[in-house]
């Protein structure tokens, strides 16, 4: 009589209470796969690491800290911890913390209208045998804010710069931010240089700023997701 495979062990990680039992119950119902731990925020997943666990999904809100640190805090615990984390589209500061291309047992999904299914369980059950999921649009995105001058920027920059593009004066954009109007200057001479303008005397480097601020992706965008199988 032969052995049955083992299933392979799921802690999911959301403080959402419906999205944390409709991903556990998705596991539930795949053959071989079971979710053996629900939790609502990161210190109660590192805890969770103590069980038998094979991967770790981690969903779009959890309240003190989730998304691709919270993956690394638990692979270093568990070293052969599958990863896989559900992005928000707009988050773009993670798309930085993308592990490097050989980092085993890792999926970055991103968390839109276009997320199946069959491309959860494949991520799941490709990061439980070691390989790596990148989503299509992510990997796209990454490498494109890599390249991008807004890499460069400062949060603060471009949290200031976001707000020029919606049209706000630097006195508005003080009080939105609960900075002076000096500070909100600085920043945006910080973020002149970094993005090339305002050094002529003849153009406006506001209307610069705003204008490469949007053509590098400022803006939010959705990003789609692309066939199964990931790569």
């Amino acid at each position: 009589m032969t052995d049955r495979p083992r299933s392979v062990r799921v802690l999911v990680v959301e403080g959402q209470p419906l999205l944390r039992d409709l991903l556990a119950r998705l596991i539930d119902q795949q053959p071989g796969m079971r979710a053996v731990a629900l939790c609502d925020s990161a210190r109660a997943a590192i805890e969770a690491t103590e069980r038998a666990i094979d991967v770790a999904l981690i969903g779009p809100h959890v309240p003190d800290g989730g998304g691709v640190p919270l993956g690394e805090a638990l692979r270093a615990r568990s070293s052969r911890l599958g990863i896989v984390v559900l992005a928000a589209p707009e988050t773009r500061d993670l798309l930085r913390r993308v592990p490097a291309e050989d980092a085993a047992g890792w999926a970055v999904l991103s968390k839109n209208l276009s997320l199946t299914s069959p491309a959860l369980v494949y991520a799941l059950t490709s990061v439980a045998a070691g390989r790596r999921v990148l989503d299509p649009a992510i990997r796209a995105e990454s490498v494109e804010w890599r390249e991008s001058p807004l890499c460069r920027l400062s949060a603060r920059q471009r949290e200031v710069l976001s707000l020029v593009a919606e049209g706000l004066s630097n006195t508005a954009i003080a009080r939105r931010l609960a900075l002076s109007p000096r500070s909100v200057e600085a920043h945006l001479r910080a973020a002149y240089a970094v993005l090339g303008v305002g050094s002529d005397p003849a153009r406006n480097a506001r209307v610069d700023a705003v204008r490469a601020y949007l053509a590098h992706g400022g803006a939010e965008r959705e990003t789609a997701m692309g066939e199964i199988p990931l790569i």
